[in-house]
């Protein structure tokens, strides 16, 4: 009864021994929104750019390998379709839970998203981060997504039609790729400033 052997086994051990911890380390007296949206926005985020890294990093790179040697139709049968459900899906929960994070840490008359996505005072830095990552969601859904549903033959499209989407889902996923870097900066910097 290894709670290991499965994947929600692993993922509500995780959350246990997190649990724990905070316990352990000693409640700051009050329930803490603002660090439980961001705990939730950093998982489901890793989610999203682990996908991301790995769709540039390695299975796009290693797909001429794979048509070569016969094991592509593996890849696009069985891989890619999981791996793009739970892409999308974790775009989706990293910008909800970023919107919530920014309601949370707002402590001020008025909306912690609107001062974010307007760059008001105190906030451009966490609003270049959200920003970038809605037009990577913008990405996910409008370009890269009924794009890899051609590629993957799951809508009907001709050679033509799934070479032109295989580009465009590509270049939106590059385009992601760099958007993730500065998105990452400014995540991280608004709580840490910046490097310079």
């Amino acid at each position: 009864m290894n709670p290991l052997n499965s994947i929600t086994g692993t993922i509500v051990t995780g959350v246990v021994l997190a649990i724990i911890a905070t316990f352990i380390l000693g409640p700051a007296g009050g329930v803490n929104p603002w660090e439980f949206w961001v705990w939730i926005h950093v998982m489901v985020g890793i989610t999203w750019i682990g996908l991301l890294y790995y769709f540039n990093f390695v299975q796009t790179p290693a797909m001429p390998a794979a048509k070569a040697d016969g094991t592509a139709p593996g890849i696009t049968k069985h891989v890619a379709p999981r791996a793009l459900l739970w892409f999308r899906w974790a775009a989706v929960a990293t910008w909800l839970t970023g919107a919530m994070a920014l309601e949370a840490m707002h402590t001020m008359p008025g909306s912690g998203f609107m001062a974010a996505f307007t760059f008001a005072e105190g906030y451009a830095v966490i609003g270049l981060g959200a920003w970038l990552g809605t037009i990577m969601l913008f990405n996910v859904w409008v370009l890269i997504w009924p794009n890899q549903k051609k590629i993957l033959g799951m809508v009907e499209a001709s050679d033509a039609e799934k070479a032109k989407a295989g580009k465009i889902a590509l270049m939106a996923s590059r385009t992601n790729t760099a958007l993730s870097i500065p998105m990452l900066l400014a995540m991280t910097a608004f709580g840490h400033g910046l490097p310079f």
